[in-house]
């Protein structure tokens, strides 16, 4: 996030797109109608009618996958009414002229055929969001997971700048991160492409600098992402795993390609709390501690690193950094670390924007990175002269169609995302989570169900090219004709056999909302 949670309390404005906040982040969704009923502005951006649609003053029902139209459709008319912020434009950004030129493209008749959005919501928000002092875009894995992902981020972030919604308390662009410690885990480099602080591989000066705190040689190419780990353990070409805390069973897209890639390898190690789909697979597996069996930070969407106590001491006798360093030195690279304020001390001088972090400092509070030196008090709000790289930089952007739609054969695009009751697919083994809500149900519109003879509580197979998974339907019209949507969370039910494999070409991010199914009822 740009901003912080505590700023959205100040916001004219909020403008969500491809996030379902109630359910999937419910802490910054209360905040979000606390805001909005104090007189906030709300613009709701998503095919489904989520939550916080009931209270927009303007819900844009897009058609999956047209994020890119969309934006660009606002961007036109702010452009052509002369409704951008010249200033910020001149001064703090640069290829201006390149992006005016791309959404010249997008008049809103066009964007309308594309989107399915009327011309009159376009134009309304278009003049609502740029006349707006203070606001905030907030988004989540509904702009990330399609095969334009990056292209989707890149489309926001080319909308606050043109409007100057950047840089300022209350005012920005807010990514919401999907776990607890996802932040703090790419800030330490868990990443095939950077190194802590997103300090690039391929630098050769940060690359002799890691070598020489860690006394060893490190490779100068970039490594693999997930996808591509699995497509070579397909080919044969990647021989071992050693898997962390993840179910890639249940949660990469294309299930039946990871578990064939799991079957090729010679040899897997999963670390886990339960014995899962994943670590079925495995030749060992390791205990791993619970976070309340575990000291050290969490870092959090808002970029506040915060302390984690232990509340009991791990049940197996070692947390995960203890059993990671014993690896490390039984493989030949030994490790000596007495507790997780040496790590995090060694984290803190090799990592930039947390120099200024240590444990004392975040004893009581957390302090919000970049910090860069002990007294420094943290950045509540980021860009507020400069952008990294100093003038932020317009990228000229058209519409990329997701990778597989709907056709006679597959007449139903699923997308698929989180419900309220759940978190991934670790709290299904909690009988209290789940005597909540204890199976998935595929939400399917009433115009729909008419048609293919099922109602709520109806037993169908939903089919796609990969795979099927049998379940029951919701009518409702939260989804429009068309469309069905469901959750991953249920082994049962593993959605992801379902889902394509394509993904972005940058992030390598699956496209988890848009692919083409089939319905077909079970008598």
């Amino acid at each position: 996030m740009t901003n912080s949670i505590s700023e959205i309390a100040g916001a004219e404005l909020l403008f969500l797109i491809g996030t379902n906040t109630t359910e999937a982040h419910p802490v910054i969704g209360y905040k979000i109608r606390q805001a909005v009923r104090r007189g906030a502005k709300l613009i709701v951006a998503d095919p489904r009618r989520i939550e916080l649609a009931e209270e927009a003053d303007y819900w844009l029902r897009l058609q999956p996958g047209t994020d890119i139209p969309l934006l660009n459709g606002l961007m036109h008319i702010i452009i052509k009414e002369e409704l951008y912020d010249k200033t910020f434009v001149a001064e703090r950004t640069e290829n201006f002229e390149a992006l005016k030129k791309t959404v010249e493209k997008y008049p809103p008749a066009y964007v309308s055929r594309l989107t399915g959005v009327p011309v009159e919501d376009l134009y309304a928000v278009a003049r609502l969001y740029a006349t707006t002092d203070k606001a905030m875009i907030f988004y989540t894995l509904g702009i990330t997971e399609h095969v334009c992902g990056t292209s989707n981020v890149m489309s926001i972030a080319n909308l606050a700048m043109l409007t100057g919604h950047v840089g300022r308390p209350s005012t920005g662009v807010n990514p919401l991160r999907g776990q607890n410690n996802v932040q703090g885990a790419c800030d330490m480099g868990a990443l095939p492409n950077v190194f802590p602080g997103y300090q690039r591989v391929t630098d050769p000066a940060v690359r002799a600098r890691f070598q020489e705190a860690w006394g060893v040689s490190l490779p100068a190419e970039v490594g693999l992402m997930l996808p591509e780990m699995f497509d070579k353990a397909n080919a044969g070409e990647i021989k071992a795993m050693y898997i962390l805390g993840e179910n890639p069973v249940l949660t990469d897209p294309n299930s039946n390609h990871i578990r064939s890639g799991l079957e090729k390898l010679e040899f897997l190690v999963v670390h886990e709390l339960f014995l899962t789909e994943t670590a079925e697979y495995a030749d060992v597996v390791l205990p791993a501690a619970s976070f309340a069996e575990t000291d050290g930070t969490f870092t959090n969407t808002e970029r506040r690193v915060q302390r984690v106590r232990k509340a009991i001491e791990p049940l197996t006798g070692k947390t995960n950094w203890q059993i990671i360093m014993a690896l490390s030195t039984k493989m030949g690279y030994p490790m000596h670390y007495r507790n997780t304020e040496e790590i995090f001390a060694e984290m803190a001088s090799l990592t930039p924007s947390y120099a200024g972090i240590n444990y004392s400092r975040i004893d009581k509070e957390g302090i919000q990175w970049p910090c860069p030196t002990p007294d420094h008090p943290g950045t509540p709000y980021l860009h507020a002269g400069s952008f990294t790289r100093g003038k932020g930089l317009f990228q000229a952007i058209d519409h990329i169609p997701p990778a597989e739609l709907p056709d006679r054969e597959y007449p139903f695009l699923l997308s698929t995302g989180r419900i309220l009751y759940h978190y991934n697919v670790t709290t299904p083994y909690s009988t209290g989570i789940r005597s909540l809500w204890s199976q998935e149900y595929a939400e399917v519109n009433p115009d729909d169900a008419a048609r293919l003879g099922v109602e709520t509580g109806s037993k169908v197979k939903v089919i796609s090219r990969r795979g099927e998974v049998v379940t029951r339907v919701q009518v409702t019209d939260r989804v429009p004709p068309g469309v069905i949507w469901m959750s991953f969370h249920y082994r049962e039910t593993p959605t992801n056999v379902l889902t394509s494999y394509a993904v972005d070409p940058i992030s390598k991010t699956g496209e988890y909302k848009v692919c083409a199914v089939k319905i077909e009822k079970i008598i």
